[in-house]
């Protein structure tokens, strides 16, 4: 064991420089806020952050996978699950992270990390690395873990103090990136694939002479999705790191199989390829001889951080697991009589069953307690997406009734002669056609604060203000954050005087600087 240990340290430490790559061999395409970290060889990986807009320990996000299909359904159905971050974010909105890469590993890549000396960099190296099997792939990982503890650990992301590691992507970290994550909207998020302006061609390598013609492609020769990830869909399969499993209906099978690769390849006919495409691949072949190792086979790892990374860390979550599902007063006051009565019963009760029937009954209670609040804070946030969206109109609207009215007086009223009489009535017409338009939008609004304020409390609503912050800013809609901020202290002040004020709510809409 210990000659073994030694050797490969020896043999991570052999894989000294020989020339450093260009940029073009491990980035073709930069982008300003990559994630860059070196590798043996005088190489280096790219990543992307993927944002989840939750900071707690506990804080997950609700996402839908899968994609309802008849044929296809025990498959790919769809299924609510939930995903999280690694690397916390503070500013500008309190957040979580994890790392994608890029681009899928590569030959150079991986013979950088495998061979025993260094490969000499060169454009036909940036081919996907295939006929790998999981474990080689595993082993590639764990050797990149190992060098960067070794020789760039202070270039690793940390969480909590611990530096984070790479390993192959859980099928809801691939496929949460994959449909564009928070860059998207939810309508986009669940289509057949991610958004793509300019065609399937721009984005994904599949079979036929009209895009990859039978052949692996280099990496990165194609736009990438809303993330900035190059060749999630098609080129080389990319393999992740839990077993496959069934799907039934609402829920996943209970056995475990082999492994699974997603995001298909350059073989897939084009009207199969989508993002929800997962297949099971055995870890041996058929004989049993030799691990599987598939000639459309790669890789794409995700950089993760532990979960207990410290003593109050653990405190920290065993704290706010306590209050999971806990009913509470609006507001969030103390846990209200149900649960408390149960938990007060079930420590009173001598009689064994009866105590294990009543902790079930809790357990119960607080799991759907829980899934109610999840689906509250989702509805909290529709609305602040709606009253966000809403401001704008007021603004534009609001803005081009002025313009009318300005130029109807100018025009028209106090004597004005610019215009015949005709004209002069068709332009009032008009402007009082936008009036009642602006009528209806601003009352539609006011119906919009008041409902919001009977349904939540402000300590409800304002958590997911920071959520749908780093939804807009993902989303590229960064401009929408001003509108967003003046529904919520429109929203806040009508909490505190019970007033409906529409003209204060439009001016401060119309007050807004176009960003």
């Amino acid at each position: 064991m210990y000659k073994q240990t030694l050797l490969t340290v020896l043999l991570l430490s052999s894989l000294s420089a020989q020339a450093a790559w260009e940029e073009k061999l491990y980035n073709p395409k930069p982008q300003a806020d990559d994630v860059i970290l070196p590798m043996p060889c005088d190489g280096a990986m790219v990543f992307r952050k993927v944002q989840i807009p939750v900071a707690d320990p506990l804080g997950d996000y609700p996402v839908t996978l899968g994609q309802n299909s008849d044929d296809w359904g025990y498959l790919e159905q769809t299924y609510p699950t939930h995903i999280a971050g690694s690397f916390t974010v503070k500013k500008p909105e309190p957040g979580r992270y994890y790392l994608m890469a890029k681009y899928e590993l590569s030959q150079l890549q991986y013979q950088a990390l495998t061979a025993s000396t260094c490969p000499n960099p060169n454009m036909g190296l940036r081919l996907p690395q295939t006929q790998v099997s999981w474990f080689e792939a595993m082993q590639a990982a764990d050797r990149y873990n190992r060098w960067l503890r070794q020789n760039a650990l202070a270039k690793l992301p940390k969480e909590d103090g611990v530096a984070g590691f790479v390993r192959l992507p859980t099928e809801a970290e691939w496929e949460f990136a994959a449909r564009g994550g928070l860059a998207v909207s939810n309508a986009e998020f669940r289509d057949l694939r991610f958004p793509m302006p300019d065609g399937l061609n721009a984005y994904a390598w599949f079979a036929g002479s009209q895009s990859a013609n039978g052949k692996l492609q280099l990496t990165g020769l194609l736009e990438p999705n809303p993330l900035g990830l190059h060749d999630i869909l098609g080129n080389a399969d990319e393999m992740l790191f839990e077993p496959f499993r069934l799907n039934k209906l609402d829920r996943q099978h209970g056995q475990a199989g082999g492994y699974i690769v997603r995001g298909g390849n350059y073989l897939t006919p084009q009207a199969e390829l989508r993002t929800a495409l997962r297949q099971e691949q055995p870890y041996y072949s058929a004989n049993g001889a030799e691990a599987t190792a598939l000639k459309t086979g790669g890789a794409r790892l995700a950089l993760v951080a532990p979960t207990l990374t410290s003593r109050d860390r653990i405190q920290s979550i065993e704290q706010e697991w306590k209050t999971l599902g806990s009913q509470t007063k609006a507001g969030g006051a103390a846990p209200a009589a149900p649960e408390a009565q149960i938990a007060s019963i079930a420590n009173r009760t001598e009689d064994e069953a009866l105590k294990k029937q009543l902790e079930q009954l809790r357990n119960d209670l607080r799991a759907n307690t829980q899934a109610r609040d999840e689906q509250r804070d989702q509805a909290i946030r529709s609305e602040l997406q709606l009253g966000a969206f809403l401001c704008t109109k007021l603004k534009d609207d609001g803005e081009f009734l002025d313009m009318l009215d300005a130029n109807y007086q100018r025009s028209c009223a106090a004597g004005g002669t610019d215009l015949s009489a005709d004209r002069c009535k068709s332009r009032n017409e008009q402007l009082e056609s936008h009036r009642k338009v602006l009528d209806f939008l601003l009352s539609y609004y006011a119906d919009t604060v008041v409902s919001a304020s009977l349904n939540y409390s402000e300590q409800l609503i304002a958590p997911q203000v920071n959520t749908v912050t780093q939804q807009f800013e993902a989303r590229g809609k960064s401009n929408l954050r001003q509108y967003l901020d003046t529904h919520w202290r429109n929203l806040k002040g009508y909490m505190g005087n019970g007033k409906v004020s529409r003209t204060q709510w439009l001016n401060s809409c119309k007050s807004i600087k176009a960003g």
